[in-house]
């Protein structure tokens, strides 16, 4: 099936963005996919604040978008918008790295008030970077995700349902983006 970046622009290795990122890579392994994640925290500083494009995190990282046929990107919400992490990152990026990509948002907040950011501020800045086909987004509320000791993840059950659907969608239409458009014979 098709190669799948999943990129979390969470500064937390703890954040519940991160941890249902990673729940849902699973989903999408379980239908087929190479899932190949990315979390920007793991990135360093220097290399993002200093806009250091031949830092080889940076190189990597663009390697990585060029490999993928999809890109899940998962941001919490700060102050209406995506995080800052993800925003350096995806500044150091080629301007149309993600020409020919089937991209899902997700967003996580703790108010229903934030859930515009992913149309008002992220998926302009996809659009921007020539993505192929930006899927219908999710964002889910901080109490619908807990996260137990153990790591394993607990989604509130209309959450999970909504989650599972985009993913569903997304996943489906990574199916489709490689296939030319059928022409019949009076077009």
């Amino acid at each position: 099936m098709a190669t799948v970046l999943s990129l979390s622009g969470s500064p937390s290795a703890s954040s519940r963005t991160n941890r249902l990122l990673r729940h849902l890579d699973q989903r999408l392994v379980a239908q087929g996919h190479r899932v190949t994640p990315l979390d920007v925290r793991t990135v360093p500083a220097e290399a993002l604040l200093g806009a250091d494009f031949a830092h080889p995190a940076i190189v990597a990282a663009r390697d990585l978008f060029a490999e993928a046929d999809g890109v899940v990107v998962a941001t919490p919400v700060y102050k209406a918008a995506y995080s800052g992490v993800l925003k350096a990152l995806l500044d150091l990026l080629p301007q149309y790295a993600l020409t020919g990509k089937t991209v899902l948002p997700l967003a996580t907040g703790g108010s229903t008030a934030h859930v515009l950011a992913l149309d008002y501020a992220l998926r302009p800045v996809l659009t921007s970077m020539g993505a192929t086909h930006v899927v219908p987004g999710w964002f889910t509320l901080d109490k619908d995700i807990t996260a137990h000791e153990d790591g394993s993840l607990t989604v509130a059950p209309g959450a999970a349902e909504a989650l599972g659907q985009v993913v569903d969608q997304f996943s489906a239409a990574l199916g489709r983006a490689g296939r030319a458009p059928y022409l019949s014979a009076a077009s």
